[in-house]
């Protein structure tokens, strides 16, 4: 029976899922997946409890806030797959002499897609002695929109992920600022399932495991221009030497997990931040949130 795999959404960040499919090493540990794609971020977290979906990658963020909201919440998160902060702050100008704090002057947009990402800025930016609540925010709004924005003058610095990253380099309309990813271990994305659902299915989700552990060790010896060749099909809309491109910067910025354990410093850290964003009011378990019993698979 195959086991049904919901996306979280199409992003770059995550090619080593769609690399993982596309080399064929859930096939080779005996595991058929059948792709289930969301409509938007977190479709998949609400099929999983509504049983349309088998397993789910995401952000462990919303394990965390389940269990704040139902202690005995059954969902959990296993093998790590996105380990840091795959965000970055673009904006006009300003180049290696950007500091955070310089973003209480300038006009800026944060992403509306997700909330992760702001949710680890502004904890970024409080570590840094800034206020979040002090910056002159426009509205969020989507990546697409913030590149716009910021190409035509109207802000002066996005959040954005890639490829957006690569095309306002590429097109001149603003450089890099500061990469999130520099913070350290972010425990980003995982996969997440119910507690009955891995019962149910405990050798599959071995396997996903195994996988996965599998293309983190081809990721490890091959570079940006094989990961582009093997993942291009699911990135149709995105030029090769964009995606080259962005693929090269996250793997230089070490985004991706080099096992499937997830890093409790990376769990602790990506708690924090919600804590402080006040998304949750208290720092999650590690124990209750991820599921450790699947490790024996590797």
């Amino acid at each position: 029976m195959p086991v049904r795999l919901a996306e979280n959404f199409c992003a770059v960040f995550y090619a080593p899922f769609y690399a993982t499919q596309a080399l064929g090493l859930y096939a080779k540990e005996g595991v058929e997946i059948e792709f289930v794609r969301s409509s938007v971020p977190g479709d998949g977290v609400s099929a999983l409890i509504k049983d349309k979906v088998d397993v789910a990658w995401g952000g462990p963020m919303r394990v965390m806030k389940a269990h704040e909201l139902q202690p005995s919440s059954p969902l959990v998160c296993f093998c790590e797959v996105v380990a840091r902060d795959p965000f970055f702050l673009v904006g006009r100008h300003r180049g290696s002499e950007f500091q955070l704090r310089d973003l209480a002057s300038l006009r800026f947009s944060a992403v509306s897609e997700v909330p992760t990402p702001w949710l680890c800025l502004q904890n970024d930016l409080r570590e840094h002695g800034i206020d979040p609540s002090r910056l002159v925010r426009a509205p969020d709004q989507s990546m697409r929109a913030n590149l716009e924005a910021l190409s035509n003058g109207q802000l002066d610095v996005v959040q954005l992920f890639e490829p957006y990253a690569s095309m306002a380099m590429q097109s001149g309309a603003g450089d890099i600022l500061y990469a999130a990813s520099t913070r350290g271990p972010t425990v980003y994305t995982t996969f997440i399932a119910t507690k009955s659902g891995i019962e149910r299915q405990r050798d599959s989700f071995i396997g996903l495991t195994r996988a996965i552990l599998q293309m983190q060790r081809w990721l490890a010896e091959h570079g940006a221009e094989e990961l582009a060749n093997v993942t291009a099909p699911f990135f149709p809309g995105v030029p090769r030497d964009v995606l080259v491109s962005s693929l090269h910067r996250y793997n230089q910025a070490g985004i991706w997990a080099r096992v499937p354990d997830i890093s409790k410093q990376g769990f602790t850290r990506l708690g924090e931040c919600l804590v402080s964003g006040g998304f949750i009011s208290q720092m999650p378990s590690y124990e209750e949130c991820v599921d450790q019993t699947l490790r024996q698979g590797h």
